[in-house]
């Protein structure tokens, strides 16, 4: 199988799909990001075409819609080396209408290739851990063919329908997501003006209903002021724009409010830090 792009989030699948045993080609833009790989035993391709071309099973992480065009659809090297009746299991985020494009795109010019769009919900540590949520959509035949993929990088796997229902699935999974992280930054930023310490919020919490996981975790973040990126917030951005698209964002007002807010964060130099560092785009500097 081939893993084309090995960021936080596809390197660390890489791993999981190595230590289950399968064979795995990995290719990244950066040869620098592709090349620790070797070591846990991935061959590393110098190309696109040369990674998918004996693949039974292709994963595309990579960040944008537009990096999935140029690679795959519009490099026509690798969209005809995709091996006859090969899955192709687009695991990142790029919205709807991309998702649609490749559909269509594969229907005309590549009908004898499986798409599988099947984005992820989880950000490094699920990844690293093998424990991501994966959203799956895609024709029948693939899910035999992906059940020891998905076993080997995910808690679960979610199929949802037709290829498309995946990523509208994502969008509003990562919209719950973003309200949450920035209503724990607000939460963290009027903490900080009343003068109350973030561990005596973290304790009022604590084992009751507002103790959710991931809330507990960036709140626990932007208390110690680590924002070593788990998930970006350049990237926690991107879904939300992607998700304000779909919607027509005139009807989701606080979700275009947060967008708005977290350009200023990007803009201001936090977009490669986690997304956890909406916190800093917020008037106190503790």
């Amino acid at each position: 199988m081939a893993v084309l792009g090995v960021g936080i989030m596809g390197s660390a699948m890489a791993r999981n799909l190595l230590s289950a045993g399968l064979h795995t080609t990995v290719w990244d833009r950066s040869a620098a990001a592709s090349a620790p790989l070797a070591a846990a035993g991935a061959t590393v391709a110098t190309t696109a075409d040369e990674a998918v071309r004996e693949a039974d099973v292709i994963i595309t992480m990579l960040p944008t819609a537009e990096v999935v065009r140029s690679v795959v659809l519009d490099d026509t090297s690798t969209l005809g080396a995709l091996p006859r009746g090969c899955v192709w299991a687009q695991m990142g985020t790029i919205g709807l209408d991309a998702t649609a494009e490749i559909d269509t795109r594969l229907d005309a010019e590549r009908p004898d290739v499986l798409f599988v769009d099947a984005p992820v919900s989880g950000s490094k540590g699920p990844a690293e851990s093998g424990q991501l949520l994966i959203l799956a959509s895609g024709p029948a035949a693939a899910q035999p063919v992906l059940e020891p993929v998905f076993a080997a990088v995910g808690r679960s796997a979610v199929w949802l329908g037709a290829a498309g229902q995946g990523s509208k699935m994502k969008l509003v999974v990562n919209a719950y997501l973003a309200t949450l992280i920035e209503g724990v930054a607000e939460a963290v930023e009027l903490a900080a003006q009343l003068g109350i310490d973030t561990a005596r919020l973290d304790e009022a919490i604590e084992g009751g209903p507002l103790d959710a996981p991931l809330a507990d975790a960036k709140l626990h973040k932007m208390e110690r002021g680590d924002y070593a990126p788990e998930f970006p917030l350049e990237w926690a951005l991107k879904d939300v724009d992607l998700a304000l698209a779909a919607a027509d964002g005139a009807s989701l007002p606080v979700l275009a409010a947060l967008s708005r807010q977290w350009h200023a964060a990007v803009d201001a130099g936090h977009g490669r830090q986690d997304v956890s560092a909406a916190r800093l785009s917020l008037a106190s500097r503790d």
